[in-house]
């Protein structure tokens, strides 16, 4: 979703682009993630390598996450700039577990997943949900998390009240995420933002109706914004899972299946729903 991808890591050895995406609103404390970047020549350059990815992850010493930087509390910059979130950290102790460092890169939405498409990211830790079109071109982990829909407006707007009252209004949303096609598939008008401070620019200036997002999302907004005149209109009883993507290939296997063992130990060992609740609140570390 966001704009040009850079590594954030404390050693940064390689720039990916010419500039950074915007960061997130969050004022959150939380520490910062600690990586340390590799060589753009070794990042996940697997087509021309020997051995499957999880081999040659663990002989570089990193593995490659790619992310988007500005979708609080996900992942996102705190005040300070570092680059923070439940993704970050789940992405970091993933690393741990694989026995490597992570390298964190961030990017736009769009760019992330193509990056992955051409193994310049070995995985993308982001909010991810599972779909079936998605499912034809990435292999996923197991959910790590597990989340609902909302459709937001602003708060003295009473005009929708299901999903098919989004039938001729006009939404924000990123473009090909799956906000954005579901609000199209009730007969939206998407207009095409960067990033969820513009989302909610457009929506408070009464710019959009309404823009679909995560549950967690919008608590986490009003958090930082208790002022905003904003509400949830509408929410989905089924809650969305939530994944890991990696591009679909025979040398993935080995590295889906430690990333799964990993998700597990996390879900076993109550960290999953410690860090859910550290920065979403409330635990959608399972479908309840």
């Amino acid at each position: 979703m966001k704009l040009s991808a850079k590594l954030t890591a404390l050693t940064l050895t390689a720039a990916m682009a010419a500039s950074l995406a915007a960061c997130g609103s969050s004022t959150s404390s939380a520490p910062a993630a600690e990586s340390t970047a590799a060589p753009a020549d070794t990042a996940a350059t697997t087509e021309a390598a020997d051995g499957d990815l999880l081999s040659q992850i663990k002989e570089r010493g990193t593995i490659t996450i790619a992310m988007e930087g500005t979708w609080a509390p996900w992942t996102y910059h705190d005040e300070n700039d570092n680059l923070v979130g439940y993704d970050v950290e789940v992405g970091t102790k993933i690393a741990e577990k694989l026995g490597v460092e992570p390298q964190f890169i961030e990017g736009e939405w769009d760019g992330l997943l193509a990056g992955l498409d051409a193994g310049r990211y070995d995985i993308m830790v982001n909010g991810v949900d599972i779909t079936p079109e998605r499912s034809e071109k990435y292999d996923f982990s197991i959910p790590y998390a597990y989340n609902r829909t909302a459709v937001i407006t602003k708060a003295d707007n009473d005009s929708i009240n299901t999903l098919e009252d989004l039938n001729g209004k006009t939404t924000a949303n990123t473009i090909s995420s799956t906000y954005a096609e579901l609000a199209e598939k009730y007969g939206a008008t998407v207009k095409a933002v960067d990033d969820l401070n513009q989302t909610f620019e457009l929506l408070l200036s009464g710019r959009i109706d309404a823009t679909l997002n995560a549950e967690v999302t919008f608590y986490d907004y009003t958090k930082e914004h208790p002022d905003a005149n904003v509400k949830i209109a509408v929410l989905t009883d089924d809650a969305n899972e939530v994944a890991i993507p990696l591009r679909k290939s025979d040398d993935t296997a080995t590295l889906r299946e430690a990333i799964n063992a990993a998700i597990e130990e996390m879900r076993a060992d109550g960290t999953l729903k410690a860090l859910i609740e550290k920065y979403f609140g409330v635990d959608i570390s399972a479908n309840n």
